[in-house]
């Protein structure tokens, strides 16, 4: 498979978004919306119009957003769907989870948000609160393009591929460089209950019908394949994923937004600032549980799908 196929995903064509000012930021993935007031009051055109600027770039960018507090924020949110709360990490308000750098909250890992439960969020709202002067860029990849770029035979082995996700990944070996008290605060808060999740590799997109890999660092194991072959074909699908061509990288300024979509993505908050202060709040938006190209949905396998009904009820 050549490079250029299969391009009408990607931005070298105009947006049919309507009354937006979209301006693209990389060749395949991200646009900036220019002009736009982030509200709860927005009208029902502008959030049609929003969610399809979304599910097409898949990352949308708000520059001067300096007006959204917290409560504005999850109000926004809230406008176009339900807030999901992490299942472990608790939030700041409502639905409002913070990443504090002077916490240990650094996520230097490519990874598709909350993948080890079976209905992850479809999207997130992250806001830059305090920013250092140079770096602690986030960069997020096409998961969809990634999908197109792979050869027909791999793309045919991805489509029956199953996988298990789980927060009770390796810390240690994903993260050498942590700290005591960062291991310390991700096995008693966020691994404190230990969810499993089997997913399709390839998921097909509710909105636009769009496959993509369904990967990143939640990743344990391939069904079947044991643990050896699954990390040699993860490293293979990954790297697809991760390809620069499939990415954009945003430089934060305070009071911006960004907006991804879930579903067709993963991102990597770089750690490059040192001891300077990072703080960024997100909200995320509760989704549908995936299916894959054969139309098997994704399954719980831990805790069971009965004592997550109890613990609800």
């Amino acid at each position: 498979m050549t490079g250029s196929r299969n391009r009408s995903t990607y931005l070298n064509t105009p947006d049919p978004a309507i009354a937006l000012d979209i301006v693209p930021v990389a060749g395949r993935i991200g646009a900036e919306v220019r002009g736009l007031r982030l509200s709860a009051d927005l009208t029902a055109d502008q959030r049609t119009a929003v969610r399809a600027a979304l599910v097409r770039h898949k990352v949308l960018f708000f520059r001067g957003q300096q007006h959204l507090d917290d409560n504005g924020q999850e109000a926004f949110g809230r406008a176009f769907g339900a807030p999901f709360e992490h299942p472990t990490v608790p939030s700041r308000g409502n639905f409002l989870f913070e990443l504090d750098s002077h916490h240990g909250a650094r996520a230097n890992h490519w990874h598709t948000d909350i993948t080890f439960v079976p209905g992850y969020p479809f999207a997130s709202v992250l806001r830059a609160v305090t920013i250092p002067p140079a770096g602690g860029d986030t960069v997020w990849a096409n998961t969809v393009a990634a999908y197109q770029d792979l050869p027909a035979a791999l793309r045919d082995l991805a489509d029956g591929l199953r996988a298990i996700h789980t927060n009770a990944y390796d810390y240690a070996e994903a993260r050498p460089d942590a700290t005591e008290e960062q291991r310390r605060r991700f096995a008693e808060v966020f691994a404190r209950v230990i969810y499993e999740t089997e997913h399709p590799v390839v998921r097909v997109h509710p909105e636009s019908g769009e496959r993509s890999l369904l990967l990143g660092g939640f990743v344990k194991q391939f069904v079947g394949l044991p643990s050896a072959d699954s990390r040699a074909l993860y490293d293979r699908l990954q790297s697809y994923v991760t390809r620069l061509e499939n990415t954009v990288r945003w430089r934060w300024s305070e009071g911006d937004v960004a907006i991804w979509d879930n579903r067709a993505t993963q991102h990597y908050a770089i750690d490059d600032y040192g001891e300077q202060h990072r703080v960024v709040r997100r909200v995320t938006l509760a989704g549908d549980v995936p299916v894959g190209v054969d139309g098997q949905a994704s399954r719980a396998i831990k805790p069971e799908p009965e004592a997550l009904l109890e613990a609800a009820e």
